[in-house]
């Protein structure tokens, strides 16, 4: 076998094993090249295809609507086209399709298509949709004669200087028609000062939604803002989007640099003009939202990579806030604790008080690169493994977090791991965690598993490793 038979074999081998639907047609309409992929997306067999004319094997289309057959006429490509159809097996598929003409010396002699099955992203973007306008219904006449709870700015705990200032420029920007631009790390709370804003404001008791904008494919994104028409794409029905059903509401745009660069651009036009357009619509429909945007990027960072757009930065940097992360709040991590116990006590039907004094000790030498969130987490589990007669969270009742009380013992001692093989290293923090949780079980092995998380006779091993006593 030559190499460029080789070359061949494996690139036909490629092009069969990828997800992503591969079809190619010769210059006479007939399929030269369809994998398994887009077989499974359309239903079909590959043997029923390969070496048949197009038109044939797929009669509801034409030449009008097909774009393997428009490209070899107009000889330039269609990309990311979004289409919904009814496949031989009779499913509704979705798919995002790029169609490029094929040259061999100036002349087409062919077309691919390359198809990525969207359906399962395509439903769970009409089911946000559709649980948009439901809340919205929902908020608008009260369940139960109960408006539905939002956040307000009594929420946001704490009393850090840093903190105080993020708090009250959201204070003043809640009555303002002014787009808001939110940075903070995850975990900080972005969304818990969005909701404060919308509701401190005029805007009250008009819509707040919210949408991610990450891990969405761009054209359902932008069905998912502006709506469709029923013809924008194959499929399209007619439907509003989000900015209608925000429309004299709120508009929370959550990671705004995950965005693409297309739709931002699409974005900005709509905040200049105060009008949006559905996909395949003609007419314009005005809008009056206001726009909070966040990013857990520094927005000039976002610039500088090329994730943020300049123009929609200014647009959107009217009010700027800066949610500082706990790392540099710490003397609101006491307050944060109590809240938090206070909350889990509720909810958990316990009654804890506090934490002892050493595991505020290791809460102020973490780092927390999970921010509040991860704090709260922390509580929450530990609550949840604390004995039933527990009133102060001890060290033992953190399992899940033991490096927090490792990162203390090393500052606390003014050592190092360098002092020790990490192996070693490890192996006196397990032996710790097991002697302290043990205790806090009375010695029973069976509790002490479960509690951290092991099996019994792993446990009954590590006592014996260790050279531990246990009744």
């Amino acid at each position: 076998m030559g190499k460029k038979d080789l070359n061949l074999l494996v690139l036909q081998n490629i092009l069969q094993h990828t997800d992503i639907g591969i079809h190619v047609i010769d210059s006479n309409r007939k399929t030269i090249l369809y994998n398994e992929a887009m077989a499974k997306l359309e239903g079909l067999k590959i043997e029923q295809v390969i070496d048949k004319n197009l038109l044939d094997i797929f009669p509801s289309l034409s030449e009008e609507t097909s774009t393997l057959i428009k490209v070899l006429t107009i000889k330039e490509p269609i990309l990311d086209k979004t289409q919904t159809y009814i496949n031989f097996k009779g499913e509704s598929i979705t798919s995002i399709n790029s169609t490029i003409p094929l040259f061999c010396k100036d002349e087409v002699v062919g077309a691919l298509e390359i198809a990525k099955n969207i359906t399962y992203l395509k439903r769970l973007s009409d089911k946000l949709i559709d649980l948009q306008q439901e809340l919205k219904i929902a908020n608008k006449k009260g369940n139960n004669g109960n408006k539905i709870k939002y956040y307000t700015f009594k929420d946001i705990i704490g009393s850090n200087k840093k903190m105080t200032q993020a708090i009250e420029i959201a204070k003043s920007a809640a009555s303002s028609p002014s787009s808001v631009l939110i940075y903070g790390e995850t975990g900080t709370g972005k969304e818990l000062f969005a909701q404060s804003i919308h509701n401190g404001g005029n805007r009250r008791n008009k819509p707040f939604i919210a949408q991610n904008c990450a891990a969405i494919p761009e054209t359902l994104l932008e069905g998912i803002l502006f709506g469709t028409e029923k013809g924008g794409f194959t499929g399209a029905v007619e439907r509003e989007g989000i900015f209608e059903q925000a429309n004299e509401g709120t508009l929370l745009l959550d990671e705004i640099n995950s965005m693409s660069l297309g739709l931002q651009a699409k974005l900005l036009r709509v905040l200049q003009e105060g009008y949006i357009r559905r996909i395949g619509g003609i007419k314009d429909i005005p809008v009056d939202v206001k726009i909070i945007a966040t990013t857990n990027e520094e927005p000039l960072e976002s610039i500088k990579n090329g994730t943020l757009r300049k123009d929609l930065y200014y647009r959107l940097n009217v009010v700027y806030i800066n949610i500082p992360p706990l790392k540099e709040r710490k003397d609101d991590i006491l307050t944060l604790v109590n809240h938090f116990i206070t909350k889990y006590n509720y909810i958990l039907g316990r009654d804890i008080a506090g934490i002892d004094g050493e595991v505020l000790e290791s809460f102020y030498n973490y780092s927390w690169p999970g921010n509040v969130r991860e704090l709260e987490n922390f509580i929450e589990s530990a609550m949840n493994y604390a004995p039933i007669h527990r009133r102060y969270l001890q060290n033992e009742d953190f399992i899940s977090c033991s490096n927090i009380f490792s990162n203390n013992i090393i500052i606390k001692n003014n050592t190092s791991i360098i002092d020790t093989s990490l192996p070693n290293y490890l192996e006196e923090i397990e032996k710790e965690i097991i002697i302290k949780t043990l205790k806090a079980n009375e010695n029973n092995i069976s509790k002490t598993a479960r509690k951290l998380g092991i099996k019994r006779q792993t446990l009954q091993h590590k006592i014996k490793k260790y050279s531990l006593t246990a009744k």
